[in-house]
């Protein structure tokens, strides 16, 4: 069930399964949902050797899913456990997902992790000129570009990687990603899909 606040942001609400709680209350956020896919073993945290598995799960190679978790996971780690000394482990707490954003990014999340449907319009309303519902290569590359804020070469790199791999992973067959498959990518479940339909073609394959 999402539920929008004072400010238009979208707080989605569920029960609480990984013992984490936001204000108070039982819920996740957006973003805590984009995130919940690599946490394996439902515990809250998210160990690289966990972030490898989901790249792997949805499709990605051995190469790219060791040089993402490493990337996520000594990118995050200390940043999502507020007060607390670096592990060597590097591993990234659900809980604290927000204090992991960064900048030069789309603002579809806000300082919470939730859900702003305002930015998320904006994106194609900005940046889509041949189909108003999807994006081209060329135009996410512009949108990057225009979400620049200088000197802020380490969002600029974490905003570059992110959608360059959601756009070869998930591009259609005319090279473009759709609106709906960006909308399921922020709140995770695009990740549950592409992981159900691998598998179940990996199983034909061995049938």
């Amino acid at each position: 069930m999402e539920k929008k606040n004072s400010s238009g942001a979208v707080a989605v609400s569920s029960k609480d399964e990984k013992g984490m709680k936001m204000d108070g209350e039982d819920r996740m956020s957006t973003l805590q949902k984009h995130v919940a896919f690599f946490d394996r073993n439902n515990d809250g945290i998210i160990y690289p050797s966990e972030t490898y598995k989901g790249f792997r799960a949805i499709g990605c190679g051995v190469a790219l899913s060791a040089a993402a978790a490493m990337f996520i996971n000594i990118g995050l780690s200390r940043k999502t456990r507020p007060g607390k000394s670096l592990s060597f482990r590097f591993p990234i707490e659900i809980k604290h997902i927000s204090g992991g954003k960064h900048g030069s990014d789309s603002g579809v999340y806000d300082t919470e992790g939730r859900f702003v449907p305002s930015k998320f319009e904006e994106i194609f309303q900005k940046h889509s000129r041949k189909n108003s519902n999807a994006l081209t290569s060329e135009e996410l590359s512009a949108m990057l570009k225009a979400n620049r804020v200088p000197k802020d070469f380490g969002g600029w790199l974490a905003s570059w990687v992110e959608w360059k791999i959601l756009y070869r992973l998930c591009k259609n067959k005319n090279g473009v990603l759709r609106k709906e498959t960006i909308r399921a990518a922020y709140d995770g479940s695009l990740f549950e899909q592409m992981a159900a339909e691998r598998a179940s073609s990996l199983a034909k394959k061995k049938s």
